[in-house]
Order: structure tokens, then C-alpha cells, then sequence
């Protein structure tokens, strides 16, 4: 392995499943077979999902208009004022 390898380390957030004694990702992994690898674990990534407001999801749905083109919601962002990333950049600026 290439020194410039060993020092890019790559970090990956991913969800596995605790089955007989064995961690199993929900997902393939782009490590080589018998890589050692360091792993920290949580748990709240089941709360994770817990915060998603089904009930408020489903009343966007309702309220969704497919007629509305992505094009009239462009030209309507576009006359608002300002710039969202310089508000956010401002927003934290300001608590730092």
C-alpha cells in the first residue's frame, strides 16, 4: 500500500446489523477481504430514524403539486432577495 494511502484515511457512516456474535453492513463495502479496520459503534442511529416525522411527510404529500413545474419553482426562488449561502455563512459567522 502507497504511503499516500495509509495517510488519507476514509471514514464511512453505515448501518449494520448485530447478528451471531458478528457485525453485518445493510451495505457492500469498498474494503479489501481481511483489511484490518478501526470500527466505533452506536446505537443511535435507530433513534435516527425516530426523528423522521412521518405524520408531517405525509401531509406534504398532500399538499405536493405535481402541475408546478421545476422551472416556475427556479424562477420563483430566484426573486428572492440575497443569497441562502451567504445567510448561512453569515448565520455562522455570527456564532462563532
Amino acid at each position: 500500500m502507497a504511503l499516500a494511502e495509509r495517510t488519507k484515511p476514509m471514514t464511512k457512516r453505515l448501518r449494520a446489523v448485530y447478528e451471531n456474535g458478528v457485525l453485518r453492513p445493510l451495505e457492500p463495502l469498498p474494503f479489501k477481504e481481511h483489511q484490518q479496520l478501526s470500527v466505533t459503534v452506536s446505537d443511535a442511529a435507530a433513534v435516527a430514524d425516530d426523528l423522521v416525522d412521518a405524520v408531517f411527510l405525509r401531509d406534504c404529500e398532500t399538499q405536493a403539486d405535481d402541475s408546478v413545474s421545476i422551472e416556475t419553482v427556479r424562477a420563483a426562488l430566484a426573486k428572492i432577495p440575497g443569497s441562502l449561502a451567504e445567510e448561512i455563512r453569515r448565520q455562522r459567522d455570527d456564532r462563532l
